[in-house]
């Protein structure tokens, strides 16, 4: 398949499932974490796929790379803040179960990309 812009990419699909599934996830949560933890999740969700996308833009392997490494770190953000809202009982285990594989799938599918990069 060839890549025309970011949309082809499974990895930019994959982010945008989870964009989805926090957005969905977050509605649960109560009212008076509009403005701080809902915020924060759904702001590192959104980092991941539009991260993928600029970097994709860049049309520059270098630049791409970094910013598919900010998509890792805003992974690494959003997973922590899953654990801070399970352990603050506003989400089930089994809730956070299917983004936390997806999470994972995706650390994995960009640290794959990464690695297959051309490297100067």
């Amino acid at each position: 398949m060839t890549v025309r812009n970011f949309r082809d990419l499974l990895v930019w699909q994959k982010g945008m499932e989870l964009v989805e599934g926090v957005y969905g996830l977050t509605r649960t949560f109560p009212k008076s974490e509009q403005f701080g933890l809902i915020n924060q999740i759904q702001r590192a969700a959104v980092s991941v796929p539009s991260n993928i996308a600029e970097g994709h833009g860049r049309k520059n392997d270098a630049e791409f790379r970094r910013y598919l490494y900010i998509a890792l770190g805003s992974l690494s953000e959003l997973e922590t803040q899953l654990e801070i809202a399970a352990r603050l009982k506003y989400v089930k285990d089994d809730e956070i179960a299917s983004l936390g594989d997806l999470v994972l799938e995706l650390n994995r599918m960009i640290f794959g990309l990464i690695a297959n990069l051309p490297k100067k």
